[in-house]
């Protein structure tokens, strides 16, 4: 654990809970990994619904994740209720369109995933 001191010299953060622990860059049309990092597996749940496998446990389900897909598309964690665990997430790819903000699958050959939080 190390800890850095701010600019100001009044406070300090912690590096080790900064960090990123786990990443990933994948297509979610053939479940391909570009790159990733403490990631085992990605499963297929279907058009555009992908669960990410970590490597190493995180300590709870209470870590952020952050995604993104390509061409102005939406990732959403959580995917119909799919809460996240300490060994996987999901992320579901769409595009929102008309008045209503219908949402329609959207796979893509670009999607980035991340999580931060306390490893086990």
């Amino acid at each position: 654990s190390i800890l850095v001191t701010g600019e100001g010299n009044s406070t300090t953060t912690s590096l080790q809970q900064g960090l990123c622990k786990q990443w990933i860059k994948f297509s979610s049309v053939d479940h391909s990994t570009a790159d990733s990092f403490n990631t085992t597996s990605i499963t297929d749940n279907g058009t555009a619904d992908s669960s990410i496998t970590i490597n190493n446990n995180m300590a709870s389900a209470n870590y952020s994740i952050g995604a993104l897909g390509t061409d102005y598309h939406t990732c959403e964690k959580d995917y119909q209720g799919t809460d996240p665990t300490s060994t996987l997430y999901r992320l579901f790819n769409f595009n929102v369109s008309g008045t209503g903000g219908q949402r329609t699958a959207n796979e893509e050959d670009r999607v980035y995933g991340h999580i931060f939080g306390d490893l086990a």
